[in-house]
This record gives structure tokens, C-alpha cells and sequence, in this order.
């Protein structure tokens, strides 16, 4: 059992990182088709990662020492981060560590080197984007553990394995609550993944990218590594979407069977998050830098109506 249950736990560790850059050609596929254009082929991200990893890095001669770790350290917190969050089964050993603190602190730990290595090398555009990051973040962190702990009121633990297990036990509809918590973490969602209207992470303009702006110095393995982690965060936050708040089809037993339809379902609910972000990036434009606080304000008075309407039905029942 034991084993079998370890298994699981790595097939899902793994599935994190093979996922990532799909989703991601996903998007940019349903984008190009819904702009009339061929656009490049889904697998074209696994493409790109595998170029990058066979070309030599390359550092400017001020890069420090934390230039160089920064890589390994955002996407390995990045990956822990995601691979705490159910994906394809419930019963985990890593169901424990699948707390919204902990992934919120892996989260933040990730960023706080990427800013750290975008102002290492001291050039203008690093310490722009890194400004930028952590402005964003400061406005998207307490909206996103508004709209988790919406449901972990619900649940009564922050524990997102047991939130998924107490939904699929309890509760058979979406809560008023739950649409406020949703609707603001699909917010926070696209405002840290550097989605179109907050970011757009196909630009290199100095006056609007932010996160391309603190790897720009980047290249070879570790522009990989930091491209991948990027993916990673967007199939991070699309789990969190698809699983807690409709967490139908998960697997609930430690058997292969069951993973193996937990699995199918959350790559459909992801190609369907996938569409509906490619059609909101095809509609929307690019929103000005100083709007942004206004765009992450709304996600957490959406979180906090949530909250909210959560306390006061729980009062009035």
C-alpha cells in the first residue's frame, strides 16, 4: 500500500513538470486559431525548453553567486508548490505539506529570488521588473489567501487535500461564496502568471513586461529552468482552479484506475481553463502598469465578499 501510495505521489510530482509546458502551447495554440493564424504546434514549449538546456549559459562578468543558484531555486520552489496540490488523487503522502500557508511561503520564496537575481547584475531593466514583481505580489498574496480561506472556513482547515475531500463528501453545488473566492483568485491567477490584461509575457517592451524584464540577462539552462518554472506557476494556479473549487473526478482511492481517471478529467478541466484563457487574452488588451493595483483591489473585494457571504449564511443557518 505504502508503495503503491509513493508511486502515485511521483507519477504526480512528475506529471506537474511534463504538464506545464502543454498548457502552455495549449494557450498559444487556441490563441493563433482564434486569430485566424496556424500558430506553432502544442508541443512547441517542450521544443524551445529542450534547445535551451543544450545551450551553453552564458553570465555577465558583475553576476554574482545568486545569479547563478536563482534558477535552481525558483523552479524547485516553484515545483514543490505545485506538487502540494492534489492533482489526479487525494490520498497522498505529500497531503500533509498541502497547505495554502506552505505553498503561499514557496510561492513567495521562489519570488524572492527571481526579483533578487533580476536586480543582481545592476541594469535598469532588472530593477524594473523586480520593483514591478513585488508591487504585484503585495496586491495579489492577500487576495489569494482571502479566496483559499473562503473554503478552508468551509472545511475548517487550510489543509487543500482535506478542502477537496470535504467538498466531494458535503458539498454538490457551488456556494455564493465560493463564485466571490473564484472569481477573485482567477484574478490574482492571471495577475501573477503575467497574463494578458496585468502582464503580457509575449513582450519584450521595457515599458510594460515585468517578469521577462528580470531574466532578460538570463540564457542557456538557466533561461530554461526560469521559463519552466514560469509554466509551472500557470499549471499551478489552473489546478488550483480546477481541483478545489470543482474537484469532481478526482481520484479518491490509492489505485491506479482511479488516477487514471483523475488524470483524464483534469486535463480536460485544464484544456477548458486553457480555452476561456485564450479567448480573455484575445479580447482583452494590455491595462497600463498603474492600473494594476485597481485590477488586484476588485480581486480582493471579490475574496472578501466571499468571506463575507460565507460568514453571514453560516450565521443565518
Amino acid at each position: 500500500m505504502n508503495a503503491s501510495l509513493w508511486a502515485l505521489t511521483l507519477l504526480q510530482v512528475l506529471l506537474y513538470a511534463a504538464l506545464a509546458p502543454l498548457l502552455v502551447g495549449w494557450v498559444r495554440k487556441i490563441k493563433a486559431l482564434l486569430q485566424n493564424r496556424k500558430g506553432a504546434s502544442v508541443w512547441q514549449p517542450y521544443r524551445d525548453l529542450y534547445k535551451l538546456f543544450g545551450k551553453e549559459a552564458r553570465m555577465a562578468h558583475t553576476a554574482s553567486i545568486l545569479f547563478r543558484a536563482a534558477p535552481y531555486i525558483v523552479f524547485v520552489a516553484t515545483w514543490l508548490a505545485a506538487s502540494a496540490i492534489p492533482l489526479i488523487a487525494i490520498p497522498m503522502p505529500t497531503s500533509a505539506i498541502a497547505d495554502v500557508i506552505v505553498i503561499a511561503g514557496l510561492l513567495a520564496l521562489a519570488r524572492f529570488f527571481l526579483a533578487l537575481a533580476g536586480m543582481d547584475v545592476g541594469t535598469a531593466f532588472g530593477g524594473m521588473g523586480a520593483s514591478r514583481e513585488m508591487f504585484v505580489s503585495a496586491l495579489a498574496e492577500p487576495a489569494m489567501l482571502m479566496a483559499v480561506f473562503t473554503l478552508a472556513m468551509t472545511a475548517h482547515s487550510t489543509n487543500l487535500a482535506s478542502v477537496v475531500e470535504y467538498q466531494l463528501v458535503n458539498d454538490n453545488i457551488l456556494r455564493p461564496s465560493y463564485m466571490f473566492a473564484l472569481a477573485g483568485l482567477m484574478l490574482v491567477a492571471i495577475a501573477e502568471t503575467g497574463r494578458i490584461p496585468a502582464d503580457n509575457p509575449a513582450t519584450h517592451l521595457e515599458l510594460t513586461m515585468i517578469h521577462e524584464a528580470m531574466i532578460l540577462e538570463y540564457s542557456g539552462r538557466h533561461l530554461a529552468l526560469m521559463e519552466w518554472a514560469a509554466q509551472l506557476k500557470l499549471l499551478l494556479y489552473g489546478v488550483l482552479l480546477a481541483n478545489v473549487f470543482f474537484p469532481w473526478g478526482i481520484g479518491q482511492g490509492t489505485g491506479f484506475a482511479a488516477a487514471s481517471i483523475g488524470l483524464v478529467v483534469i486535463v480536460t478541466k485544464l484544456a477548458l481553463l486553457g480555452v476561456a484563457l485564450a479567448v480573455s487574452e484575445t479580447v482583452l488588451a494590455k491595462m497600463r502598469v498603474f492600473r494594476v493595483p485597481a485590477f488586484l483591489n476588485l480581486a480582493l473585494l471579490l475574496a472578501l465578499l466571499g468571506l463575507l457571504s460565507h460568514v453571514i449564511l453560516e450565521v443565518g443557518a
